[in-house]
């Protein structure tokens, strides 16, 4: 056991820009905290560490066999595709993961991004400011089509702890829920849930909506093909990675008329680059990555990542994602 582990965080400034403390690790170690870290900075900072804790700055097998102090790494995040974890695994260090902080706060977003797609509240509270109400000769006016959720099939694709999350708001909506995942859940829960293949789910739904990991065998799966296959008057969203999108063809169906419209928390580069085809895309509304950002999910994912520090500490790590690579 470290008695006294120095712990080097990497990318903390999202985690807590000013309102969520580092106190609970900082009772756990000497802790050095990065706001950023560039790609060649990564060894100088982490070279003394026991204990590193990233989330989107890399450590690849390189960078990893440069830090022979380093015992353990916990993500600041659910998602671990920037740690190499079998090359940590060969190495004997532990990576850990953040499950389930965010999902309340991921689900709310994608239903902001769903509404404002269907209603356009934006769109018309600028027309009120701009005093088009003052001088309508109606009591009411709308400027695009407003779509009613209610009996409409969402189709989600994964239907994990987020995707079965959506599953329940839409049918709250009283939308009709189709999903897709490589391995039906034995469990469906209380939300009546209709699995189908990809093809089906991403033809027969009026909403898509990714809820899903990226790996290498998926990434850029959504394509022209499978954007082919919606209805003209169907909408897409993406809270889950971005390079799970070809956003070349979805930016091409956008702009042809072929889907109604998109709703994107993510990008394939983040920050996104100036000249991301989506940019101009008709139809086509942002967050910028901020699903899982809200307050209440900051301090949940706070609290739980001083767990796994400390149940690494007892020698009892919890939510380990790389079990099987470990000597």
């Amino acid at each position: 056991m470290i008695q006294k582990p120095n712990i080097v965080i990497l990318d903390g400034y999202t985690i807590n820009p000013g309102d969520n403390p580092w106190t609970p690790l900082e009772k756990l170690g000497d802790c050095t905290i990065y706001d950023r870290t560039p790609p060649e900075l990564r060894v100088e900072r982490a070279k003394d560490a026991d204990i590193v804790l990233t989330s989107k700055v890399k450590l690849d097998e390189a960078t990893l066999a440069a830090l022979p102090k380093l015992r353990y790494i916990s993500m600041l995040a659910t998602g671990y595709n920037n740690v190499d974890v079998e090359a940590a695994g060969k190495r004997g260090i532990p990576v850990a993961n953040i499950p389930a902080y965010s999902t309340e706060s991921v689900v709310q977003t994608t239903f902001a991004l769903l509404l404002e797609l269907a209603v356009h509240v934006g769109i018309h509270d600028s027309a009120v400011k701009a005093r088009e109400w003052v001088r309508s000769p109606d009591h009411s006016f709308w400027k695009t089509p407003i779509v009613e959720l209610d009996g409409l099939t969402l189709g989600i694709v994964g239907y994990g702890t987020i995707g079965r999350a959506v599953a329940r708001v839409g049918a709250a909506f009283g939308m009709k829920i189709m999903a897709y995942a490589p391995r039906v859940p034995a469990d469906l829960g209380p939300v009546p849930v209709r699995f189908v293949s990809l093809d089906e789910l991403f033809a027969g739904s009026d909403v898509v909506s990714l809820n899903c990991p990226q790996t290498a065998e998926n990434t850029g799966f959504v394509n022209s093909r499978l954007l082919s296959l919606m209805k003209p008057s169907a909408f897409f969203l993406n809270v889950a990675r971005g390079g799970l999108v070809n956003e070349v063809d979805l930016a091409a169906a956008l702009h042809s008329g072929k889907l109604a419209g998109a709703g994107l928390d993510v990008v394939a580069h983040e920050p996104m680059s100036p000249d991301n085809p989506l940019l101009g895309a008709p139809n086509c509304i942002f967050t910028p990555h901020l699903a899982w950002a809200s307050l209440a999910a900051r301090r949940r994912l706070m609290g739980i990542l001083a767990a796994n520090v400390a149940t690494f500490l007892a020698g009892e790590p919890q939510n380990v994602v790389n079990s099987r690579f470990l000597k």
